[in-house]
């Protein structure tokens, strides 16, 4: 059975996220922040002190990727990684204060990209586009092992 990228969702969202990415490495590069970033970064925003394992879960990243990314933040002064004083192993990742003052302009950038992919929606369509989107996540997470 043959695949027509173009009637395929797969090959259709991927296209979508290199082109999400592409916009948004454009606006946020000149803060010395790349696409990779931007998941733990928002992660952080919402709850700072997360461990590695923790964001690795909630951006669905793996463990290694998670290590290089944070890495690489820890030596753009993005982040930086705090031992648990309850039990030493454990390590919270939380911003600087530069990814602080960062917050407000990455926010407008993305939400910048945002309202360019929707430009020309229906107001229903684009209401439609964050629930289908959802749905289409959580079907491919059920799917997961484990």
């Amino acid at each position: 059975m043959e695949l027509d990228r173009n009637q395929s969702p797969g090959y259709i969202v991927n296209h979508v996220a290199r082109l999400f990415a592409l916009a948004l490495h454009r606006r946020i590069s000149p803060f010395g922040v790349v696409p990779g970033q931007f998941p733990a970064l928002l992660c952080l925003y919402e709850e700072n002190g997360l461990t590695q394992a923790e964001l690795c879960r909630r951006v669905s990243i793996e463990q290694p990727t998670m290590a290089n990314t944070l890495k690489r933040m820890e030596r753009d002064g993005l982040i930086r990684r705090e031992s648990d004083p309850e039990d030493g192993r454990r390590v919270h990742i939380s911003l600087t204060p530069r990814a602080r003052r960062l917050e407000g302009k990455l926010s407008a950038m993305a939400n910048e990209v945002n309202a360019i992919a929707l430009r020309g929606l229906r107001v229903r369509e684009a209401e439609s586009v964050l629930p289908i989107l959802n749905k289409i996540a959580e079907n491919l997470r059920n799917d997961l092992p484990g």
